[in-house]
């Protein structure tokens, strides 16, 4: 059936998977059963500049693209006038006009993903930013002082919890078996769940914000909790407290976050998102003392990436097949031509 459908469509498919900054996906993925039908590239570097992408992808049928690494607007859509499939690794990306691509025969699938490896990040940059971990090992690597800094303990400290579904919840049973007290607050959540979870429900965002040792952050990003966190926000919060974000950016207003930052209102923010990604070379993130910073790497795991691609193969299989699985957009109507 495949090779039937690949033969009726045209001979050979072209698909790109957009920024594998890693060089690792086409060697975490079965790739090859698409073989001779569909011809697979990768581009390891990111393509900022929307004429750029356009020149480097407007021959192809398929793109396989990593999360919201590459924003895919109505814009960039229109540009492409080959694109049938869009398969983007997990099953929401807000970088994607989901209904221009419905609107205009593009069919867009997306994946699996594990909630694991964004709950451990979260207790590394955690860990990190309490005990000084990446200052501690560039002083020992460069031959600087020992023992430069002291850390802050966890047990017995506040825990505050911004969004307790999936990923927050098992972030606060971690913390729990630290011994750190837990609390919780979003929008939506009641009494009922956060004792399901056994955790205190904060009456108020700004209680939380008064009373935790550390914030994180497990919110989706929308209306609602864009610049969720701003102003006034961090002069509520403790001066010794730390904020950790690896949800996305955009939820916390980033310039006043840097300000908050620069005038020592608050100890420190451990971040694994940002508004501008890659980081600008010469944005604060990058130089400010009391920040620690990972590249967006909350996702990257060789578990997960098994996962992203396996099922992009598996996406594409079944797009060509003419019966699509994990759609974001409503299933094309058969006969479309590639």
């Amino acid at each position: 059936m495949f090779q039937r459908r690949c033969q009726m469509l045209r001979n050979v498919l072209t698909c790109t998977i957009l920024d594998d900054y890693q060089n690792k996906a086409v060697n975490l993925a079965n790739w090859s059963s698409l073989n001779p039908h569909v011809k697979i590239r990768s581009l390891t570097q990111r393509i900022p500049i929307e004429g750029s992408l356009v020149e480097a992808v407007k021959d192809d049928d398929i793109l396989v693209i990593m999360r919201e690494r590459t924003l895919f607007d109505a814009s960039l859509l229109s540009k492409l006038p080959n694109l049938k499939l869009l398969v983007t690794s997990g099953m929401r990306n807000a970088a994607i006009d989901l209904d221009y691509a419905n609107n205009h025969g593009i069919t867009v699938c997306g994946t699996n993903s594990l909630s694991e490896p964004a709950i451990e990040h979260t207790w590394a940059l955690i860990l990190g930013i309490a005990r000084h971990v990446a200052q501690e090992n560039q002083a020992l690597r460069s031959n600087g002082p020992w023992q430069s800094t002291i850390g802050v303990g966890l047990s017995g400290k506040q825990l505050g919890v911004i969004g307790l579904g999936k990923i927050g919840g098992q972030v606060a049973k971690i913390g729990q078996a630290f011994g750190m007290k837990v609390v919780a607050w979003s929008p939506n959540l009641t009494k009922a769940q956060a004792d399901a979870q056994g955790v205190t429900l904060a009456p108020s965002k700004d209680a939380l914000l008064e009373s935790s040792d550390f914030i994180t952050i497990h919110l989706v990003l929308g209306d609602r909790s864009r610049n969720l966190i701003a102003g006034d926000d961090f002069k509520k919060m403790r001066p010794s407290a730390y904020l950790i974000n690896t949800a996305r950016a955009p939820i916390v207003n980033e310039l006043d976050l840097i300000r908050a930052l620069q005038d020592n209102r608050i100890a420190g923010a451990a971040l694994d998102v940002f508004n501008v990604e890659p980081l600008p070379f010469n944005h604060p993130f990058r130089t400010l003392p009391n920040v620690l910073t990972t590249p967006h790497l909350g996702y990257v795991t060789e578990e997960n990436y098994r996962v992203y691609f396996g099922e992009a193969v598996e996406n594409i299989h079944a797009f060509i097949n003419n019966s699509p699985i994990r759609l974001l957009t409503q299933k094309i109507e058969p006969g479309l031509t590639l």
